[in-house]
Formats: structure tokens, C-alpha cells, sequence
């Protein structure tokens, strides 16, 4: 038996040396249909593994008090929708204040999602996003400070004009050898003295990421303020074992600042930071649906075109099928012969496109700040479905040649 796959193994890569345009473009059709389902998902894990990583530098212990999102309720017996309220800053306070736990807690609100920096002559784009915050906003959001200084709580109070850039702005705005720390930059028309630098986050799935500033938070009610401004609380429990105490006690405190009855719902989000990290991947897996049936349609696309191939070439080969019969070949072998020849360009395309979709995949993780990473999953199954795929293909075109008659077949012209 192995010397017999052997020798159908040898025959099989003869056919394909000598139809050559042939065989490359299918294992290209192959191979794009492999890239498509190894590129992508490799990708969607880079991108899964960057929100994994991004949260588990917030902590586990971490959860955040946030505006409930403005969801419209139909009411029953006519009454109207209803839209949750914004929170305001006094009961951001007033919590901050109250909460009575062995947790950190901070104050922040997104006071623009699109300012433009200045120093001197250089601009950024007009794509950075501004927080107001305290001083405790460092720790509870899992930042740290490359260079410079945190706020203290008396520039907090006084809404001084002061600003922590991210890694990337600074870079942008600054030399390569020029310190950030005490120069005055322009946000919007208003003047900012730097007084610290953030270490690099990534870009965290557009969460703020580099392309951040923070400024004191009374300074960004005072130049950004709005009517519909909404703040968050951040909260970080000192001890692990403690969390799903403390978000209890976050929760009712907040009840009662915002006056919600016992027998109503909060209008507001109480969210931990590893739960929040689980629901941005499990809308991924719509993602790697789509993703996957479109592989697979490639693929059948591919499949279709391979099948369609191996009967031209069965056609083209009958009086080489009725020689080999002549000479004692079966059935079993030639139908060998033809499902090792389809396996065998399956392969050979599949591993091209493993190759491109593993680039592709570390591209995208590149741009994540993920690493380079080797998706070995993706890889086996690739293999899998190519030979899937190849005998799928190879045993219509197969089976006819191995049931050609041997006296036709060499009068076959």
C-alpha cells in the first residue's frame, strides 16, 4: 500500500510539472480562498487579543459607572419612550465623595472627540480626543507616566491649564530629542502647560489609546462644557476578592444619588472591566462568521474550479488511464492516482495561501501592537480543509477515470 501511494504520489506530481499554468492557477484560486479564511481570522484573534490585553491592564478588580446608553423604551398603554439622563458632575462627585470602600475612585468625561494640538508650527489632526479628569484617573484607567507629573488635587480644584499628552502626540508635536514636560502647547485657542507624558497603551480599539490628552476636569467643564455632558466613574478595588462586593455598594449609592426607586431600574451602567472586555468578543463572533463564510464560499469557488480541471485533464489522460490498465492497473489505483494528483495541488495552493494569510493576520496584529504571532489553529485547519477539499474535488473526476474502459481508452485519440 505505500509503495503504491508512493508511486501514484510521484505520477501525481509528473501530471501537475507537466500542465504547469494549469496547476499554479489553481493552487492560486486555492490559495486566495485559504488567505481569505486564515488572514481573517488570524486577524479577528490579533484584534481579540488586543482587547484581552488592553482590559487586563485596567485590572480585573476595575469596574466603571457610566451613562446608560440612550436606548428608547416603548412603554406600554401609550406612555411615551424614554431616554436615560446624562450624569451630571454634581453626582459624580457626590459619589466620589460618599463611597465609603476600600476602592480608588476618579472622574472623568470626554470633553472633545476631535480637537486639534499645537506647538509652535506643528498641528496634529484634528482627531484627538481630550478627557477631562482628576488625579486619581492615572491609576483607575491603567495609565502610567512615561515622563512628568500626575495633576495634584489642589490644580484639580483650581481648573488650572495644564495637560498630559499621549505618547503619540507628543511625538507628533516634538522633536525627537526635545522634552514635552513644561512646554506650552494650544488646544482649541486655549494655552496648556505640558506636565507629563504617557507611556504607550497602543491603540487600544480606539478607546483613547496614544491619541489621547487629559486635562483637569473642572478645565474641561469650563472650555468644553455642554448641556449634554455625561461623566464616568471609574473605580478600582484595592483588594481582587472584594469586587463584586464593592460593585454592590457602587450600585446602591448610585441608586440613591440618582433617586431611582426600589421598584425601578437603574438608569445607569455599572460595568466591570473583564465583563466589558467579553462583550466587545462576543460581538466579534459575527464577525468570524462572516468571515468564515466567506472563506468558504472561496473555497467552493475554488473546489468547483479544481473539479473542473481534473475532468479536463481525466479527458486529456485516457489513453495514458487505458496503457496503465493494459498493464495491470486497477480501479483502485487510478482512482488513487487522480485523488492524490486533486490532494496534492490542494496542498501545495493551501500552503501558499497559510503563508499570505499568517502576513496578513501579523500585519494587522502589528497595527494592534499585539506581536508577532504564529496562528496555529488557523494553520492546522487550513491543512485539514485543503486535503478536505482536494478529495472532495478529485473523487467525481476519480471515479470516472478509474471506470473508463481499458479498449476504448487506448483506441481514445
Amino acid at each position: 500500500m505505500a509503495l503504491l501511494l508512493k508511486e501514484n504520489t510521484r505520477i501525481a506530481v509528473d501530471a501537475i510539472k507537466s500542465n504547469k499554468l494549469r496547476a499554479i492557477i489553481t493552487m492560486l484560486i486555492i490559495a486566495i480562498g485559504i488567505m481569505a479564511l486564515v488572514g481573517i481570522l488570524s486577524a479577528i484573534d490579533a484584534i481579540k487579543s488586543s482587547i484581552n490585553s488592553n482590559f487586563t491592564e485596567m485590572g480585573a478588580n476595575t469596574f466603571t459607572i457610566r451613562n446608560k446608553e440612550m436606548n428608547m423604551r416603548v412603554g406600554r398603554h401609550g406612555k411615551k419612550p424614554k431616554a436615560y439622563r446624562p450624569i451630571n458632575f454634581k453626582e459624580a462627585m457626590r459619589f466620589k465623595e460618599e463611597f465609603d470602600f476600600p476602592c480608588v475612585a476618579s472622574i472623568s468625561t470626554m470633553a472633545s472627540f476631535n480637537a486639534r494640538l499645537k506647538y509652535l508650527s506643528k498641528k496634529t489632526n484634528p482627531n484627538i480626543q481630550v478627557f477631562g479628569a482628576d488625579e486619581n484617573y492615572l491609576e483607575t484607567s491603567g495609565y502610567e507616566l512615561l515622563e512628568g507629573r500626575n495633576f495634584t488635587p489642589p490644580e484639580i480644584l483650581s481648573g488650572n491649564n495644564l495637560v498630559i499628552l499621549g505618547s503619540e502626540i507628543a511625538f507628533s508635536l516634538f522633536p525627537k530629542n526635545a522634552k514635552p514636560v513644561d512646554k506650552v502647547i494650544s488646544i482649541g485657542g486655549a494655552k496648556y502647560k505640558v506636565i507629563g507624558v504617557l507611556k504607550s497603551k497602543g491603540s487600544s480599539m480606539g478607546f483613547g489609546g496614544d491619541k489621547i490628552c487629559i486635562i483637569p476636569i473642572l478645565n474641561a467643564r469650563q472650555y468644553f462644557g455642554r448641556p449634554d455632558m455625561s461623566f464616568t466613574i471609574n473605580v478600582i478595588s484595592k483588594y481582587p476578592w472584594l469586587m463584586d462586593i464593592a460593585v454592590g455598594e457602587a450600585t446602591g449609592l448610585f441608586r440613591k444619588i440618582r433617586k431611582v426607586n426600589a421598584k425601578e431600574v437603574e438608569d445607569f451602567d455599572v460595568v466591570k472591566s473583564d465583563s466589558l472586555a467579553t462583550m466587545l468578543i462576543d460581538n466579534l463572533q459575527n464577525v468570524t462568521l462572516g468571515a468564515t463564510i466567506i472563506g468558504i464560499i472561496t473555497l467552493l469557488g475554488a473546489a468547483i474550479g479544481l473539479m473542473n480541471i481534473m475532468l479536463v485533464s481525466v479527458t486529456e489522460r485516457t489513453r495514458e488511464i487505458g496503457i496503465r490498465k493494459a498493464l495491470g492497473a486497477t480501479q483502485e489505483a487510478i482512482k488513487y492516482q487522480f485523488l492524490i494528483e486533486s490532494v496534492v495541488i490542494c496542498v501545495l495552493g493551501g500552503l501558499i495561501g497559510i503563508v499570505l494569510g499568517i502576513i496578513i493576520g501579523n500585519l494587522i496584529g502589528m497595527g494592534l501592537d499585539t506581536g508577532f504571532f504564529v496562528p496555529w489553529f488557523w494553520i492546522i485547519t487550513g491543512v485539514i480543509i485543503c486535503i478536505v477539499v482536494g478529495l472532495l474535488s478529485g473523487f467525481l473526476p476519480a471515479k470516472r477515470a478509474s471506470k473508463l474502459d481499458p479498449i476504448e481508452s487506448l483506441r481514445f485519440e
